[in-house]
């Protein structure tokens, strides 16, 4: 008997202390996984997140930028790291088409926890001026009176722009060629120029352009219309029913990590983006915060990847 109240004693112990150490975390510095070199929005969103949650939490949060691969380097080392929480990943929309068009060495949904979205932003339809089309539907129906005679350009093969305009191409029913470029700055020449005539842009990069009559926007491509650009209509309520192609931004762990731990991250992520100064910081360019729970966030994750992977299938594309 005495034996046995002895390891019930004992079994309390560790365990309370095991809860107390769930409790406490973070004791250290997070290393926050930035799959991306400095300066981009990637990098930008991920420094304003690490401040505030480094004021919450009483621990610093590093931001450590791990680009290459585009952004498999950042969710290899991600998915390597210890579940305790203090490797943690800011993972953008191209993470999860990455794995589907390139041999990779992570599965977005197996090999994390997800966390919280952060941001939302979405794209504007831009035409070259050459193009007789003022509305979403005027610029469909020239193009369908003019197949193949189209280009619209990207920041690369497989990157969120180029799915985003196959799509509208299948969704519409019409045939433009795609024109890949090395980022989206490298193709504002020729677009300004009418060697390519449309695209999905930026709406910040791409708003001196539309002022200056060198481009011409039509619609955005969220669910709901750009407090960036509010007179814009959305791609959907133009006429493409369900059309809805968005660059977002959420936070990641290692698979396996515990629970509690998931929870206090997503509580102060939340409350970090909630905060007005936050917001304010990101709304010129039409992003928006978002702070979702876990479960949001893995639906999100799901719906992406099987809508992907649908576009790719159905329009074979392929990674360079």
């Amino acid at each position: 008997m005495l034996r046995a109240l002895c390891s019930l004693l004992l079994i309390s112990t560790v365990g309370a202390q095991a809860q107390d150490g769930k409790q406490s975390y973070p004791t250290r510095p997070i290393r926050l996984i930035v799959p991306s070199s400095p300066g981009g929005g990637q990098d930008i969103v991920s420094r304003a997140l690490a401040a505030k949650l480094t004021e919450q939490m009483g621990q610093t949060v590093v931001v450590d930028n791990r680009g290459g691969g585009g952004g498999s380097v950042g969710a290899e080392i991600t998915k390597a790291a210890p579940p305790d929480g203090y490797t943690i990943n800011l993972m953008s929309a191209s993470g999860v088409v990455r794995p589907l068009m390139y041999p990779s060495n992570y599965d977005v949904l197996r090999d994390f926890i997800p966390v919280s979205q952060i941001t939302s932003n979405p794209y504007v339809l831009v035409v070259h001026p050459f193009v007789p089309a003022k509305s979403v539907q005027e610029f469909i129906a020239y193009a369908k009176a003019n197949p193949g005679k189209l280009n619209f350009s990207s920041s690369g093969p497989g990157s969120q722009i180029h799915l985003g305009c196959e799509l509208l191409n299948g969704a519409a029913g019409i045939s433009t060629v795609h024109v890949p470029y090395k980022g989206t700055g490298a193709a504002y020449p020729d677009l300004i120029a009418g060697n390519v005539q449309w695209t999905l842009a930026n709406i910040t990069s791409s708003q001196p352009h539309v002022r200056a009559q060198r481009l011409r926007a039509l619609a955005v491509s969220g669910a709901a219309r750009a407090k960036a650009q509010p007179e814009l209509p959305t791609i959907a309520e133009s006429g493409v029913k369900g059309y809805e192609v968005t660059q977002w931004y959420g936070i990641l762990v290692p698979a396996r990590t515990a629970s509690p731990i998931v929870d206090r991250l997503n509580k102060e992520i939340v409350g970090a983006v909630q905060q007005p100064d936050f917001a304010k910081r990101f709304s010129a360019d039409g992003t928006e915060t978002v702070g979702s729970s876990p479960a949001q966030f893995l639906a999100l994750l799901k719906s992406e990847t099987v809508r992907w992977a649908k576009v790719i299938k159905d329009t074979g594309v392929r990674g360079d």
